[in-house]
């Protein structure tokens, strides 16, 4: 449909270092949706699933479109890098690296995240490679 493609663009994003917290983690993705949405907006992290964090959350962001209520959009997901991958890339290598770290991840949806903030109603616009359209975001 016009908000979904069965492709996507992801940044991703990971800090690893001794005595990162939830709060980093939190902290970090909370500034920079105030920077990409505005200074006041709402924010909430929903328990999820994901393979190598513990714990895991979707984030997401309340926005509001012309005419319409406001309303969550997901914009990412995240979560605190699980103890048992740094257990295991030591077993890997034989070092003792990450002994004592924490750290967090994250993976966000380049489109996703353009058509929420551009207000763009039709995610395929992305895909055309239509000038006329992409000109108006140059800046």
């Amino acid at each position: 449909d016009a908000t979904h493609s069965p492709m996507f663009h992801q940044i991703e994003g990971m800090v690893i270092d001794k005595g990162i917290t939830m709060a980093d983690l939190k902290g970090t993705l909370d500034y920079f949706t105030r920077e990409i949405f505005g200074k006041d907006r709402a924010t909430r992290y929903r328990p999820h699933f994901f393979p190598f964090t513990e714990p895991s959350f979707e984030i997401d962001v309340l926005l509001q479109a012309a005419g319409q209520a406001p309303r969550w959009i997901e914009i990412a997901g995240c979560g605190m890098v699980n103890p048992a991958v740094f257990e295991n890339i030591d077993k890997a290598t034989g070092k003792n690296l990450y002994a004592g770290c924490t750290g967090f991840a994250f993976g966000i949806g380049l489109d996703r995240l353009t058509t929420t903030r551009y207000k763009i109603s039709d995610i395929r616009l992305l895909f055309e490679n239509d000038l006329r359209f992409l000109e108006q975001f140059d800046q």
